[in-house]
């Protein structure tokens, strides 16, 4: 029997290693002192606010700087004038292989 996505998604909380059927299944709860450990050291309260992306990374905060769009301006440039001077460079040849 194939596992089913919810039992897939829980079955990280509990690490395999800690939390053994052994362990467990005692009368005593002296064998879930290896969980409680565990789950002592996790971190408590609410996590912490990540900031990530382009636009943290670079338009907020003390490193804000107009680096990347001066950089996609610029590369918009370059592409657009490789184009037009190819376009050119083919109309150049094909004008003067009629003359």
């Amino acid at each position: 029997m194939h596992p089913s996505p919810l039992r897939r998604q829980l079955g990280g909380l509990v690490p395999p290693k800690i939390a053994t059927p052994r362990l467990v299944s005692g009368n005593s709860g002296g064998g879930l002192d290896p969980l409680v450990d565990f789950y002592s050291k996790l971190p408590k309260g609410a996590a912490p606010a990540r900031f990530g992306g382009i636009k943290a990374r670079y338009f907020s905060g003390k490193n804000a700087s107009a680096g990347p769009v001066l950089a996609i301006i610029g590369g918009i440039f370059l592409i657009g004038y490789t184009l037009d001077y190819q376009r050119a460079l083919s109309f150049l040849s094909d004008f003067f292989s009629l003359v």
